[in-house]
């Protein structure tokens, strides 16, 4: 033993108690987890054939969809502890994406919604990210038109929101131009899937011409579209994702819907 008196006896500490035992996941919860991208699948599949049966009944395909959309989302809400301040991103989002595209859509013919999905399934999940986009759809057509196509752009906003969030910690979706490239590739191919369905379900085209006609008629949204969705990436990515995760850590927000 050392004679020094500054030279304090160190003891080792004591080990600290095993924390409890990490909660086993429910049975609905691991049948959630397939159910959800089962259910990505079986969305189109029901919008398709309502198109090729003529399915007329608009307001009660609508209705399916959304069920369909909320249904995972409710029934996680149910099985898990979840707090106000974890629905709290989806509902903020979603209001702020309405009241945008509400007021730029058809002044400035360029929207920020898709954007904002991605940005949402990237800072909070894929689950709030389908949420996101799907809320955006039917809430925003409530003021500027509910129609057929709702179910359909539920379908590809939500599907947006929920592809971002399922490869947010993928190593080609860390810079900002991934997100951009990302978010393009996302815009054209909901420009394909509602010009599809403009030109078989909603104008029932018949022929090659008419087929034709709808899709060139469409070209100039898509360009816009495409392009509203990279500059509004280009410009929101990097200061929201930064707000988000210290939102996140701030209040203890994660992926429990």
């Amino acid at each position: 033993m050392s004679n020094n008196p500054h030279v304090e006896k160190t003891l080792p500490a004591a080990p600290s108690p095993p924390g409890p035992p990490a909660e086993p996941r429910s049975r609905l919860s691991r049948i959630l987890d397939w159910l959800e991208p089962l259910l990505l699948i079986v969305v189109p599949v029901v919008l398709a054939a309502s198109i090729i049966f003529e399915f007329k009944q608009t307001a009660l395909l609508s209705a399916m969809v959304a069920m369909v959309a909320l249904l995972p989302f409710f029934l996680r809400f149910e099985n898990t502890s979840v707090k106000p301040r974890d629905i709290m991103p989806i509902v903020v989002m979603a209001a702020l994406a309405v009241a945008l595209r509400i007021v730029m859509t058809p002044v400035f013919y360029l929207s920020p919604v898709s954007a904002m999905v991605i940005i949402s399934g990237l800072g909070f999940g894929k689950r709030s990210g389908f949420m996101t986009g799907a809320l955006i759809a039917i809430v925003s057509n409530l003021f500027l038109s509910q129609g057929p196509w709702t179910p359909w752009q539920m379908y590809n906003w939500g599907l947006m929101g929920y592809l971002a969030g399922a490869i947010a910690d993928k190593e080609f979706m860390k810079k900002r131009w991934q997100v951009c490239v990302f978010g393009a590739i996302m815009s054209l191919f909901y420009n394909v899937v509602m010009d599809t369905y403009s030109a078989f379900g909603f104008m029932g085209a018949s022929s090659s011409q008419s087929i034709a006609a709808v899709y060139l008629a469409g070209l100039s949204y898509g360009a816009s579209h495409v392009f509203s969705t990279v500059v509004f990436l280009f410009l929101i990515y990097k200061p929201w994702m930064l707000k988000f995760t210290r939102i996140k850590a701030k209040y203890g927000i994660g992926e429990t819907i």
